[in-house]
């Protein structure tokens, strides 16, 4: 029984010698943080990505002195109607985020995800032959792993453009056969993505500082 007694005279105890100086010391808690979150980041952390023009706001925002004016050869050529333009190559986590863009209607034949995608449409109207669901500009998708499917934009679609987020390996696939007929993953972009600013006078560089 004495022992019961101290352990919950000690439990108390505890609790509040816990709670009041939280309580008198908040507005200095707060002051803390702050001074935390604005500090430099801990040493081997990687930096951050900021890209100021991921696409244009023209629409909704007018004069805006931060708007800049899109260097055109930082879209990637992947078909005559397709592009992308890279925003993060995390080869430490194997997955890339970029823009896709097709101008005009196009196909991006069927292909299988080996891991989970996430897609924001900002312009533009597109689906999957194998969904009935139809995305257009605001739209959110997310795509499971092991999902197979074949991207369609609309024939009366001028430009679409949407953001993608894949993860592991895009595996294109046989409409007939099935069988796998070539690939895609953050190795394979990054080295399409160098070549292209290679070719265009940007430099392999202008892809690099986007690894993380």
């Amino acid at each position: 029984m004495p022992h019961l007694l101290l352990l919950l005279l000690s439990f108390f105890s505890t609790k509040s010698f816990g709670f009041v100086p939280a309580a008198h010391n908040k507005k200095h808690h707060r002051n803390n943080v702050c001074s935390q979150t604005l500090s430099a980041a801990p040493e081997g952390a990687l930096s951050d990505i900021v890209i100021p023009t991921v696409f244009n706001l023209s629409d909704w925002v007018k004069n805006d002195p931060n708007t800049d004016e899109e260097d055109p050869r930082v879209w990637v050529p992947q078909t005559e109607c397709l592009s992308f333009r890279p925003l993060c190559f995390c080869v430490s986590q194997g997955y890339y985020v970029n823009l896709l863009k097709f101008k005009g209607d196009g196909v991006l034949g069927r292909h299988r995800h080996s891991s989970p995608v996430h897609a924001l449409t900002l312009t533009g109207s597109w689906g999957y032959k194998e969904h009935d669901w139809h995305a257009r500009a605001g739209t959110y998708v997310f795509e499971p792993p092991g999902e197979t499917h074949t991207l369609i934009v609309d024939d009366d679609c001028e430009e679409m453009v949407a953001l993608f987020h894949v993860t592991g390996s895009l595996l294109y696939v046989s409409e007939e056969t099935g069988e796998v007929t070539g690939f895609d993953d953050v190795f394979s972009k990054l080295e399409k993505a160098r070549e292209w600013y290679e070719e265009c006078g940007l430099g392999r560089e202008y892809a690099d500082r986007l690894i993380r």
